[in-house]
């Protein structure tokens, strides 16, 4: 059978993305496809991210693949959508089996079927695609829906009844040295790194050394992996650190696990095993500051770290015990600034806008970036995505006004105490307060022209803040106004 793989992210599209500019290979699929091809499946990756929608559909009218694997994400959702009804309204492509999978399709299934996909992946999905291939290869087309599907573990499709039919889950891989590298061949790297190049000097290649987080933080979603912790030995990851700068020699790498320091074991190994192949490139991770001490940031900086993010989400301890983020305030500072005196640069993640949450914690969050001086950091507004415990606690604040198939997680409305806007100002107030500290921070007489607008720029959002409720009455007012006879 022909399998092509795809994700429907076009960068073309995105103007957040266009203006950071650190577009990432799709690892996902290229471990699939990576997984097929060892098991003598025939697989085509099409990369969309700096492709076209017209030669997406012109290389699938060309393959003819019975079987189209989509990757699909809170970002992509629509877009798949409409890929997967380009790819109907196609006679040519009739008898192609739609296949998704990803972390939106977990607790979206039964909308996804509707919309007419074959068949949802639960969870990872090497082992299952394979199977789901194997069950083709022997079955007539149209038998879509036969009784062999209720075999495959870890799926979601319709049977002969148009009935939805759950399998039973698909067991998590137990030992990911198992699974081969992804098939970065399968696409074309270089406008990726060419991208990065141009935009901030140098470039980045993505690497995945572990799958599952086993920490509880109630905004984060585990739709693939589950709370688990599983790791490739340092033996494999140094074996792929070393092939991909060989191939592509990239200035930097990218860690794109959720922990990279839980295991403090396995990162003195793969420092040795680095130190012993004369492995040094620059990569940056992520981790939280509960699995960082001396021993371990200095582990890092051994083996080639020059940034590491420490997620930190709000500088009030009241918030993150509410987001059930398990970690200190005090020991998010210390570890920035430990990070900090190894030579390492930081970077950290914000959150505003989470239940509870008061003015005065976005005070305490300013003056928790202030005491600890990450070199970056973002910031976004708390969202709740379907399968948190966040979204649970929220489902009767949830304001759903848009048709399902327009909309993400991510456009959910919330019954809060503070609107849109006052969340948009509450963000620029504390980007440009902190940036007007950093600024100042040279001892100088008199700020920089530079700090003192950004701290105009903070002073207009705080004053926003606080007008916001009075605003909001008035524009209550006014439309109730309008919409009278």
């Amino acid at each position: 059978m022909k399998v092509l793989l795809t994700h429907a992210y076009f960068l073309g599209e995105d103007r957040k993305e266009q203006e950071i500019m650190r577009p990432y290979a799709p690892l996902g699929i290229l471990y699939v496809a990576a997984y097929l091809e060892e098991r003598g499946v025939q697989v085509e990756v099409f990369d969309t991210t700096f492709s076209t929608w017209s030669a997406l559909e012109a290389r699938l009218l060309e393959t003819r693949p019975d079987v189209v694997g989509i990757y699909t994400n809170l970002m992509t959702k629509r877009n798949v959508l409409r890929l997967m009804q380009r790819v109907r309204s196609h006679r040519a492509l009739s008898g192609a089996r739609l296949v998704l999978g990803g972390p939106e399709v977990t607790h979206h299934a039964e909308k996804f079927l509707e919309h007419g996909a074959d068949v949802i992946v639960v969870g990872e999905g090497e082992e299952t695609m394979h199977a789901l291939v194997s069950v083709w290869a022997q079955e007539p087309p149209q038998a879509v829906a036969g009784a062999a599907l209720a075999d495959v573990a870890g799926i979601v499709f319709r049977d002969r009844e148009g009935r939805v039919v759950r399998t039973a889950p698909r067991a998590l891989m137990r030992n990911l040295d198992d699974l081969p590298v992804p098939k970065r061949e399968a696409i074309d790297l270089h406008p990726y790194l060419e991208a990065w190049r141009r935009r901030h000097g140098s470039n980045a290649v993505s690497i995945s050394t572990m799958r599952g987080c086993p920490y509880s933080c109630r905004w984060c979603s585990r739709a693939v992996y589950g709370a688990s912790y599983r790791r490739r030995s340092p033996v494999k990851v140094a074996d792929e650190m070393e092939a991909v700068v060989a191939r592509y020699h990239p200035d930097t790498l990218w860690f794109v696990d959720d922990v990279f320091t839980i295991n403090h074991r396995w990162l003195e190994e793969l420092t040795v095993e680095v130190e012993r192949r004369g492995l040094r490139i620059p990569y940056e991770c992520i981790t939280r500051a509960d699995r960082l001490d001396e021993r371990s940031v200095a582990l890092l900086r051994r083996s080639g770290c020059f940034r590491v993010w420490i997620g930190a989400e709000s500088g009030s301890q009241k918030v993150l015990d509410a987001m059930d983020r398990r970690v200190k305030v005090e020991r998010v500072r210390d570890m920035i600034q430990l990070s900090k005196k190894h030579g390492i640069e930081t970077g950290t993640f914000i959150m505003l806008g989470y239940p509870g949450e008061t003015e005065a914690d976005i005070d305490a969050t300013i003056e928790h970036l202030k005491r600890s001086n990450p070199d970056q950091f973002t910031i976004t507004v708390a969202y709740p995505i379907k399968g948190t415990p966040f979204y649970e606690e929220v489902r009767d604040d949830i304001i759903d006004t848009r048709p399902w198939e327009e909309s993400t997680d991510r456009d959910l409305a919330l019954r809060r105490p503070r609107s849109s806007l006052y969340y948009k100002l509450a963000v620029a107030r504390v980007v440009h307060e902190v940036r007007a500290f950093q600024l100042s921070r040279g001892g100088a007489a008199q700020p920089s022209l530079a700090a003192a607008k950004h701290g105009a720029k903070a002073l207009a959002a705080r004053v926003g803040m606080r007008a916001e409720p009075a605003l909001r009455a008035l524009d209550a007012r006014a439309r109730r106004a309008l919409s009278r006879p």
